[in-house]
């Protein structure tokens, strides 16, 4: 191989290699949760969201419970609606249920956490922890992501997020 493809081979692997992955993962038992984040906020925003999509791979349903940022001083799970072109959004008091082999996914304009009394802005690449609940398997520790202001996950499009924190 002629010595310039070598060095661009050599180069290209090593950006490969520098580049953070996007997603990131975690498990508790029969359930997989994929990258936890949120939208950078700004300075006096009292509010922000969360995002994230619960597999379960198991046989039996489990349910999201609660959940925990270090923050804000309050998680609440909520829901967004549109009733005949009016958009609301409300607390969902008992969790989220995620059904045997199936998949919730909380964005925006959905199903989300709604993270209350921020203690300061969200900042574009932390990574602030949390703890999310789960009626069954229990406790599982996550970071979210802190992604950019006007953020869309990749393959969704923009009118997707009818609402912004």
């Amino acid at each position: 191989m002629p010595m310039p493809m070598r060095i661009l081979m050599a180069a290209g692997l090593a950006a490969a290699l520098c580049v953070p992955a996007f997603a990131h993962e975690y498990k508790l038992g029969d359930l997989a949760v994929d990258h936890p984040w949120a939208r950078a906020t700004p300075a006096a925003a009292p509010v922000g969201g969360g995002y994230l999509t619960v597999k379960n791979t198991g046989a039996t349903p489990d349910r999201l419970v609660s959940a925990t940022f270090e923050g804000s001083a309050k998680v609440e799970i909520h829901e967004m609606a549109n009733k005949d072109g009016v958009m609301s959004m409300r607390a969902v008091p008992n969790g989220i249920v995620v059904p045997p082999g199936g998949t919730v996914e909380l964005a925006p304009g959905g199903l989300h956490l709604m993270f209350t009394g921020l203690k300061g802005p969200l900042k574009q690449g932390e990574a602030p922890k949390g703890v999310l609940v789960f009626e069954k398997a229990g406790r599982l520790e996550v970071e979210f992501k802190i992604e950019p202001v006007g953020f869309t996950p990749k393959g969704k499009p923009a009118a997707h997020d009818a609402h912004k924190h």
